[in-house]
């Protein structure tokens, strides 16, 4: 893991190069001011203040430089304002000439990540860029919330060969031991009489990739009990009702509820939330085999109720609903799931946007409020009753797919309606986790989507 706490340190006004933010209503009269040198440097790079992470070096005095970059707004930072400049500039100190970073840390911080694990010759060491802030107090908590961002990132562009249901269990028991917490694994047979429906979809997978119900918690008796649930499907082939080549190729993906889930449960741990965490992430791969489960099977949940598999390639909904009925027997104060569940999301909302499925207005409201500050955008989708009746069943309770194509990840949701205890609040996140083109800070690959807005919600409803 990259070591984000050297890049981002306290300032005790030791030299630094300093670094101008402007924007388009700023840059003609910061310019105004500056040295006809530079001035003659900022036309000939044809640099007007207009083009988002553009960025100049200026000369200064004893042969250093200064550094000026566009923003989209100098007075109000994003989280990715600074994030080229902490992928491009050289090695050394900077500091912001007026102000402090804030937010703008993050990518400042992410830009220097990278995934090298299968790099047989990794990217030359261009040395660290190390941004100096006033708010020292925040660091630690920009720290934290870089890494479990790279965790995200990590664990989903890692192939699936090496992260199974095993590797995601490994993963689980290294962020226990970290932090004090207690895992519990259930599996063979035992996960067959108490979590069918995960069984039911890893069942047709290797021996050494068997399905598996990983449980971590931590806390303190008698705080409030936070459950977090994420859909660990370590590879999707569809099952039987197998993925064109097209599809396929991106599911080693699938597992990126649970990426999300377990640093969700870092970011909670390291800070300390006072909270009961019960973190739930039901680790499967749905392969095609004789042993598969099948189109038209009935299956059992751990909940009672029967299922008609109409798509074995709506699985994720299957092993959610199992742990989201585990996660409620606890009788916690909030449930939060990830999943990389619907393609229906990504037609609506494309891939920068999670679905957001929420059953409780104040908590909707609550998220809505966290997503603006902390610049991680979500949309609500509608949990309409009217859609309930597309996924009956002439055999069974209910059907884990509907009878139409429409409202995809309306009905997925509603499908895992049907698992959370009455009264009890519960946001669901059907993220894509991955990023299709590269941003400044922001690879292309597997992404944190929905994880900052969440432990910001979360941070403020329970208290730090």
């Amino acid at each position: 893991m990259t070591d984000f706490a050297a890049l981002l340190i306290p300032d005790r006004d030791e030299p630094a190069r300093a670094i101008h933010l402007v924007d388009k209503a700023s840059f003609e009269g910061w310019a105004k001011l500056q040295p006809a040198e530079r001035r003659a440097l900022l036309k000939a790079t044809h640099f007007d203040g207009t083009n988002a992470y553009q960025f100049a070096l200026l000369p200064a005095a004893k042969g250093e430089f200064e550094v000026v970059t566009t923003v989209a707004d100098a007075a109000a930072l994003s989280p990715w304002c600074l994030a080229k400049l902490g992928a491009d500039l050289p090695e050394g100190r900077y500091r912001l000439a007026q102000g402090n970073p804030g937010p703008a840390v993050l990518g400042w911080l992410l830009a220097q990540h990278r995934f090298d694990r299968y790099k047989s010759s990794p990217r030359p060491d261009r040395g660290q860029r190390v941004l100096l802030t006033k708010e020292a107090a925040e660091i630690n908590a920009s720290v934290r919330l870089a890494e479990a961002t790279a965790m995200v990132r990590d664990l989903v562009d890692t192939p699936a060969a090496d992260m199974g249901p095993a590797e995601l269990e490994e993963v689980s028991r290294a962020l226990a031991s970290e932090f004090g917490a207690k895992v519990e694994v259930t599996g063979g047979d035992t996960l067959a009489q108490g979590y069918p429906m995960i069984a039911a979809v890893g069942q047709g997978a290797a021996r050494d990739r068997a399905p598996r119900l990983i449980e971590l918690r931590w806390g303190k008796e008698g705080d409030p009990r936070l459950a977090i649930v994420g859909k660990g499907v370590c590879f999707d082939t569809g099952g039987l009702d197998i993925k064109p080549a097209s599809g396929m190729r991106l599911m080693k993906k699938d597992m990126g509820g649970a990426a999300h889930a377990l640093a969700l449960g870092r970011l909670v741990m390291a800070a300390k939330l006072p909270v009961r965490l019960h973190m739930l992430i039901p680790a499967v791969e749905n392969s095609v085999s004789a042993n598969a489960f099948r189109p038209g099977d009935i299956i059992d949940s751990r909940k009672g109720l029967k299922v008609e598999i109409d798509n074995t390639d709506a699985e994720g909904r299957l092993v959610l609903g199992d742990a989201l009925t585990r996660a409620g027997e606890e009788q916690p104060a909030l449930i939060v799931d990830f999943a990389t569940l619907t393609g229906a999301a990504r037609v609506a909302l494309g891939p920068d946007l999670p679905a957001m499925f929420v059953n409780d207005d104040e908590l909707a409201d609550e998220l809505e409020r966290s997503a603006k500050e902390v610049a991680d955008p979500v949309w609500r989708m509608p949990l309409w009753d009217g859609y309930d009746e597309m996924l009956k069943s002439d055999l069974a309770d209910l059907a884990n797919a509907a009878d139409s194509p429409m409202g995809g990840a309306i009905t997925a949701a509603l499908f895992l309606r049907r698992f959370v205890p009455e009264g009890v609040p519960w946001a669901h996140f059907d993220t894509f986790a991955w990023r299709p083109a590269a941003r400044p800070g922001r690879p292309k690959g597997g992404e944190a989507i929905g994880l900052r807005v969440v432990f910001a919600a979360v941070s403020a409803r329970f208290g730090a």
